[in-house]
């Protein structure tokens, strides 16, 4: 099968500027909520009683998107189809009293969310953001999006050994970055910093969710600029894909024998296992109300999710040039070279011969060539959304997804056409 001969730069080049403005799950919900509502979808609370009409809708919570487009015609019982990802990355996040310091250092107490490669954080202009909780129930995002803070490497100098024996760094020693100098740390120092970059008066903000995330923008790279560099490509890239998609097939707006559906959760990198988590409710309990909206029954929600498919779309390992000896050597994934389809007998992954076939004719309707991955069988495999939605609801799923290098590094690595690629398999999947 050939790539599709219509590629340019301009999907790439939108997922460099979805990275560079979404440094948290919060504001990549956010984003990719502005981009369905100038598809026509609208938002929907979970307060409030739904409706069963035509159109496209999504709910948030927290760092997490659901969001659906019901076609003209739509029984009760119309199986979905589900683009699913995650909105997290590893990274360094905020402690409850973030303000330290030692020696003339201003630092931040920061902790280990997931399991980021560590040196990639050292010596890297570091920006800051998140979530604010203010006083009166509401929440406003926040991005200091310049260079803020550091986690400095200690010198040469000082640890000789380093470059022979390897770098060994202590998650609670070694990783509090630094953002000043003075000797009169004070609580709140972080949090009044914070209102004043906001404008958010003094006092008013009570709780929050901050993370760290390096303030270099995304960046073509190579002779010809046929890679991309960029932070969260685990798994943003994937969200920004099925956003796309789904925006895509909602706008043909009919002819569709299924529900199309983006499911963006937070939290895979810890387990999934929250309100806002693949392993949570969240899910299951929209797919469920929009079966009962249509009026439809216990029988229809039977009905609809046992012909309902869901590919789990997370980036994967491309074979590393230095370190070919860690793939399977017979499974060498290529950038640029498409889609992987993900697979493991012991269930890390969700993929079977029938999540093969449904995902072979989506790329082949598509005109995209696709790459299988498995794991070298001497060391442990990664897992993913897939085998949680599989098993927590009943719905028959596909791991996939894009092959990069550098996983879980702050900066990540990429083909320039991948991302095209990926976009282009799910807008066949959902358009199914």
């Amino acid at each position: 099968m050939s790539a599709p001969s219509r590629f340019d730069r301009g999907h790439t080049d939108d997922l460099m500027s979805f990275l560079a403005a979404s440094p948290t799950p919060y504001h990549a919900v956010a984003n990719a909520a502005e981009r369905l509502e100038k598809a026509g979808f609208r938002q929907v609370a979970e307060t409030d009683a739904w409706d069963g009409s035509a159109g496209g809708r999504y709910v948030l919570r927290g760092g997490a998107i659901i969001a659906w487009y019901v076609p003209e015609g739509a029984d009760a019982h119309t199986p979905f189809r589900i683009v699913g990802a995650h909105t997290d990355s590893p990274n360094l996040r905020v402690k409850p009293r973030p303000d330290s310091g030692a020696h003339g250092w201003r630092q931040l107490a920061v902790e280990i969310y997931g399991g980021p490669l560590l040196n990639s954080w050292l010596d890297r202009d570091l920006g800051l953001a998140g979530r604010l909780s203010l006083r009166d129930g509401s929440t406003r995002l926040v991005d200091v999006d310049r260079p803020l803070l550091r986690v400095p490497q200690l010198a040469v100098h000082l640890d000789r050994s380093v470059n022979s024996d390897g770098l060994k760094l202590d998650k609670q020693r070694h990783m509090q970055p630094v953002w000043g100098l003075g000797d009169d740390v004070r609580d709140g120092d972080l949090i009044a910093f914070l209102e004043e970059t906001a404008g958010i008066p003094s006092g008013e903000v009570t709780g929050w969710d901050l993370m760290v995330h390096s303030v270099e923008p995304p960046a073509y790279l190579g002779r010809d600029r046929e890679l991309v560099a960029g932070p969260r490509m685990d798994n943003l890239l994937s969200v920004h894909a099925g956003t796309a998609a789904l925006a895509a097939v909602a706008g043909k707006g009919s002819g569709l024998s299924h529900i199309p559906v983006l499911a963006a959760f937070d939290h895979e990198e810890n387990g999934s296992q929250s309100d806002s988590g693949a392993d949570g409710p969240l899910l299951g309990g929209v797919l469920e109300r929009s079966v009962f909206a249509r009026g439809g029954s216990y029988e229809d929600r039977a009905r609809a999710f046992a012909g309902t498919v869901c590919l789990s779309s997370d980036t994967g390992h491309a074979v590393h040039p230095n370190y070919a000896e860690r793939h399977d050597p017979t499974h060498h994934p290529r950038v640029d070279g498409g889609p992987l389809l993900k697979v493991n007998v012991n269930n890390r992954y969700a993929t079977d011969g029938f999540g093969r076939a449904v995902f072979a004719a989506a790329c082949e309707k598509a005109g995209v060539p696709f790459q299988s991955f498995v794991s070298n069988n001497a060391m442990p495999c990664g897992t993913t959304i897939g085998p949680i939605t599989a098993a927590r609801h009943g719905i028959r799923t596909v791991d996939i997804g894009v092959a990069i290098l550098s996983m879980h590094s702050a900066r990540e690595l990429c083909g320039a056409k991948d991302p095209f690629l990926l976009a282009n398999a799910l807008v066949a999947f959902l358009d199914g």
